[in-house]
């Protein structure tokens, strides 16, 4: 999919392998302690996701990990798979990856911006429409109240284009957690 000479499936996959890389490089420093900092540095969870309404329903499972800069700034990596349904309409399952960055301005708030990448494979129940396979971007920012490793708030997909989104709204919320 293009946009505006872009190819974001090619650009986000040479972005996630270059991040990825990037990690294995530092992660192998010869140097044991600074590799076992690293590494002490990296909080393993991910997200679930659910969205209802107007006969929708969407159910999201995303697993990532973070890497902490500080008590502050985190960036990571994830990827995702999501199912939904439109009543009567389609059935979709839908896979991907995301990269998302997250700041904590204070202990309770945690702001954060995800870009995610999806291929969207829909099938509809009637066959006045043709089935979809397609790539679909989406730039969420969000904000959530954090309690410890969790965080329950809301994001919204600057992106959103309600023909072809996976989600029923540009707003979602969301609980995230990391440990």
């Amino acid at each position: 999919m293009k946009y505006i000479g872009i190819d974001f499936k090619k650009n986000t996959i040479v972005l996630l392998l270059s991040l990825f890389f990037a990690n294995l490089a530092i992660a192998q420093d010869n140097d044991r302690s600074q590799s076992s900092d690293f590494w002490n540095n990296v909080r393993f969870g991910g997200g679930l996701g659910l969205s209802t309404g107007n006969g929708f329903f969407s159910a999201t499972i995303a697993p990532s990990a973070i890497y902490d800069f500080n008590s502050q700034f985190a960036l990571g990596l994830g990827l995702n798979a999501t199912y939904n349904k439109r009543k009567n309409f389609y059935k979709s399952t839908i896979l991907g990856g995301s990269i998302i960055g997250l700041f904590n301005p204070i202990e309770a708030l945690q702001l954060s911006a995800e870009f995610e990448e999806l291929h969207v494979n829909r099938n509809y129940d009637s066959n006045l429409f043709e089935n979809d396979k397609y790539w679909y971007p989406a730039l969420f920012v969000g904000a959530g109240y954090r309690s410890q490793n969790v965080t329950i708030g809301i994001r919204y997909d600057v992106l959103y284009d309600e023909n072809r989104s996976v989600y029923a709204d540009a707003w979602a919320p969301f609980v995230r957690f990391y440990f």
